[in-house]
């Protein structure tokens, strides 16, 4: 960390994608960062030891209300999905007022992005995929080595790269998905979102899986920016409905809920935010 002056700044520890706490994926945010560095954020975000912190700092472009710094312990991200909803959930909490009625509207590394009311949950407008389209077929070997399972059980695999670099595996069912016992070798560097279909009448469309590399292999409980590519991908291929919900965190004892809706030529991924913890930190 820099010789900073060290002051009180709002803190907030918010459940994403959950109405329950404690059920869903936490996000840090300090509210107030003005004045932060990179580096004290990135040491920051280490220290939360939480798959991402965010910092909300005034906006450089005028049509924004706010802007957000995505730091994971190791990175800082221009996008991904439940730190936006946590965010956008924590500035309207601490007082934001939204320059378009009903629109929240954020800057962050990956530009401009919209956030709305959508039937009592905040959902963000599904940024473009920056690199889509099949894997090399080395990668999808890989892939069902890692995911120990056969070739012929993947029925699609694509990038979904909206920031983080995912990568899309469609299983045929979610009973294949709740199933997967990874192996954290063959994996390597790959990012990897698994979805399948629930059986109809299931109270959730889709169960998804994501897996993010690192010393070891960690288990994400619920992932925004997977989701929003997964969703581009599937309505785009119809192989999914404009509007479904899918389900993750089973597996890690989570309730996560992931509700997408194709509407006015956008995709919206949302979910319901419940503040855990508020107070101040000393940054």
């Amino acid at each position: 960390m820099t010789n900073e002056s060290l002051r009180v700044r709002p803190f907030h520890q918010v459940d994403v994608f959950s109405d329950r706490p404690y059920f869903g994926n936490p996000l840090a945010v300090v509210v107030d960062a003005e004045g932060l560095s990179t580096e004290t954020m990135q040491h920051y975000a280490n220290w939360t030891n939480l798959s991402e912190t965010t910092f909300l700092l005034p906006p450089t472009d005028p049509r924004a209300d706010y802007r957000v710094r995505i730091f994971t312990a190791s990175e800082e991200f221009p996008f991904a999905g439940h730190p936006t909803l946590g965010s956008a959930h924590t500035w309207l909490q601490a007082g934001g007022v939204p320059k378009a009625q009903g629109i929240v509207v954020q800057e962050c590394g990956a530009g401009l992005v919209q956030v709305k009311h959508d039937g009592g949950r905040l959902a963000f407008a599904a940024p473009p995929l920056t690199r889509f389209g099949p894997v090399e077929p080395d990668i999808r070997g890989q892939l069902a080595a890692a995911l120990q399972v056969p070739d012929e059980a993947i029925l699609d695999a694509s990038w979904l790269v909206n920031g983080p670099e995912w990568i899309g595996v469609l299983l045929e069912s979610a009973e294949q998905v709740l199933a997967l016992e990874p192996d954290v070798a063959a994996m390597g560097d790959l990012k990897v979102g698994v979805i399948g279909p629930h059986t109809e009448g299931s109270s959730t469309d889709f169960e998804v899986r994501t897996f993010v590399p690192g010393d070891a292999m960690v288990e994400d409980p619920v992932t925004g920016s997977f989701n929003a590519g997964a969703a581009q991908w599937l309505i785009g291929s119809g192989r999914a409905p404009q509007e479904y919900v899918a389900a993750q965190g089973t597996v890690l004892g989570r309730a996560g809920r992931i509700h997408v809706k194709a509407q006015d030529g956008e995709i919206w991924v949302g979910g319901a935010s419940v503040t855990c913890i508020e107070g101040t930190v000393l940054l």
